[in-house]
């Protein structure tokens, strides 16, 4: 009778050290094999990404905003939901790319400052986001940001305020759009803050907005009915 060779052990990713992971037990150990793992290069990750999105300098980029990265895991403060690891820079590397396409003969420069910014400060605390900042001017000398013009977005999001009777406050049309941008390069999207902080608010002015513009006929594949 032929032999039918042994199953193979079964594998299971382990990092201890990573956040929410704990050290199994030895008994249920032995039932895996070991595995040798090494942290990936996210320069060199960063430097492929940019150049297939069509960046023609992708390696002093790369290197800029892995640097970044590095220090904001070291200066800024330690909270549950700030994240620097591959996703984080995945999602600004894709939403670079969209720009550079969006906004042809802009400086590369810009445009992945812009995207590092429009990706992280949304997440960022009110005293994290001034030190974020000054990052981004260290490592971006000389690099200004124009001010994007979100239009009938903008007009939507301040005609919701007032319909629900409330006040159009800066602060809170700034962070609607947040949340609006957050969206478009997440798949998942999660509001934390304080009770009272504004959090229900935020989603449902963006909810009533998105409606109104869909209703209105502005034309826009992430204007539909909510």
């Amino acid at each position: 009778t032929p032999q039918h060779p042994k199953p193979p052990l079964p594998t299971l990713q382990m990092n201890p050290g990573y956040a929410g992971r704990t050290e199994l037990p030895d008994n249920l150990q032995a039932l895996f094999r070991p595995m040798a793992m090494m942290v990936p290069d996210y320069g060199l990750i960063a430097e492929v990404i940019l150049f297939s999105e069509g960046f023609e300098d992708p390696k002093n980029l790369a290197r800029k905003m892995t640097q970044m990265y590095k220090l904001c895991s070291e200066q800024l403060s330690q909270q549950d939901h700030y994240d620097f690891g591959m996703r984080a820079v995945k999602s600004v590397l894709v939403m670079a790319g969209s720009l550079k396409r969006e906004r042809v003969g802009q400086k590369e420069a810009t445009v992945l400052l812009t995207a590092l910014r429009d990706s992280n400060l949304p997440k960022f605390l009110a005293e994290d986001a001034v030190l974020f900042k000054a990052i981004l001017s260290d490592l971006f000398p000389g690099v200004d940001l124009p001010e994007h013009d979100y239009g009938k977005l903008q007009s939507a999001i301040e005609h919701c305020f007032e319909a629900r009777g409330l006040q159009k406050h800066d602060a809170m049309v700034r962070k609607v759009i947040q949340f609006y941008e957050t969206m478009v390069v997440r798949h998942g999207v999660m509001l934390v803050g304080p009770t009272g902080g504004g959090k229900t608010t935020v989603y449902r002015i963006l909810q009533d907005a998105l409606t109104k513009l869909h209703a209105d006929g502005v034309e826009h594949p992430d204007y539909q009915v909510c």
